[in-house]
């Protein structure tokens, strides 16, 4: 099951982002168009005979975030799918709620061997990695996934490299009013605590492996390979993994 994060604006809601910070905002459905794209070549690769033979489902979560009268405020609770209680401290922490339901919806649907989700999900794996890389953590389950996933992404000419999920950063999710609270401590350990919460969601013995590909999901300049704009990371990843191409 491939999950992509389909936010098709993102200006903060009521936690506004800044002006600047906006004005690239229509590649947070990156994750989605990704997961998209995969499945449009899996479909033309089927067509012209070189089916995959495993079943593979796409799962599309998608939204804008957008303030208004009607928008999500700071301190509201919500509930989830899986029962679990979120509180809302921050609006910009939109994408992991629309996740964490996506990701059990495809565990209730099709009991996955393995559940990849691609997001552009936190500014802090940019100030990790830049625009270099994306990150990729993966709970216990999804460790020799991780592996393969690296493997994948070496072939196919993209780069992940693997973040922890500690459990440590568990703390960061307490809330007085919730299960849990949608975003960490400011300025600590962002990309992790974003996997970490998207954990809660995903069943343990379920391989799964996160890709925060907020870095490499456009390039602000024109590359060798890619032109300047959005450039489909992870799609050749995921083609090269399903198809268990290796040297």
């Amino acid at each position: 099951a491939l999950v992509g994060k389909g936010i098709t604006f993102d200006s903060g809601g009521l936690s506004l982002k800044p002006p600047k910070s906006q004005e690239l905002m229509k590649m947070d459905m990156a994750g989605a168009a990704a997961v998209l794209a995969t499945m449009a070549a899996l479909a033309e690769a089927d067509a012209a005979g070189h089916g995959l033979g495993k079943e593979v489902h796409a799962f599309v979560p998608t939204c804008e975030n957008m303030p208004s009268g009607r928008a999500s405020k700071p301190g509201d609770v919500v509930q989830a799918m899986n029962g679990k209680t979120i509180e809302v401290n921050n609006t910009d922490a939109e994408g992991r709620l629309i996740l964490c339901e996506a990701l059990t919806f495809a565990q209730r649907e099709v009991r996955p061997t393995a559940l990849i989700d691609l997001a552009t999900l936190t500014g802090a794996a940019i100030i990790a990695l830049g625009k270099v890389a994306a990150a990729v953590l993966a709970n216990e389950a999804g460790q020799g996934l991780q592996g393969a996933l690296r493997a994948s992404a070496a072939q196919a000419g993209e780069k992940l490299w693997p973040l922890p999920l500690y459990e440590e950063y568990k703390a960061f999710l307490k809330s007085p009013v919730a299960d849990l609270k949608n975003s960490g401590n400011e300025g600590e350990a962002g990309t992790c605590f974003g996997a970490t919460f998207l954990d809660e969601f995903v069943e343990k013995e379920t391989p799964w492996a996160h890709l925060d590909i907020a870095g490499p999901a456009w390039n602000v300049t024109d590359a060798p390979e890619l032109p300047k704009g959005a450039t489909g990371f992870g799609v050749r990843t995921l083609l090269y993994w399903l198809y268990g191409w290796r040297n």
